[in-house]
């Protein structure tokens, strides 16, 4: 079983906006926002229907960054 060691706490990364070079803060899976009850669903379902053909099979989590300094978003696939 493959889990996401952002979401579980196991790691945290820093990740730096690629506009104004700050530190981004980790918004969570971006599948997180498609919904209310987005969130409660299995995560290997809602890589199915994420946008990004090869989260499933390449056991990846997409996770949302923000910049608070100049408001930029920011996807990044986190390995599982």
């Amino acid at each position: 079983m493959n889990v996401c060691p952002l979401c579980n706490g196991l790691r945290q990364i820093t990740v730096y906006c690629s506009y104004c070079r700050q530190p981004m803060e980790d918004q969570g899976k971006i599948t997180d926002y498609f919904d209310d009850y987005s969130p409660y669903m299995d995560g290997d379902l809602m890589k199915l229907v994420d946008g990004y053909p090869y989260t499933y099979t390449n056991h990846e989590c997409v996770h949302l960054f923000y910049c608070p300094h100049c408001q930029e978003e920011e996807v990044r696939f986190i390995k599982e």
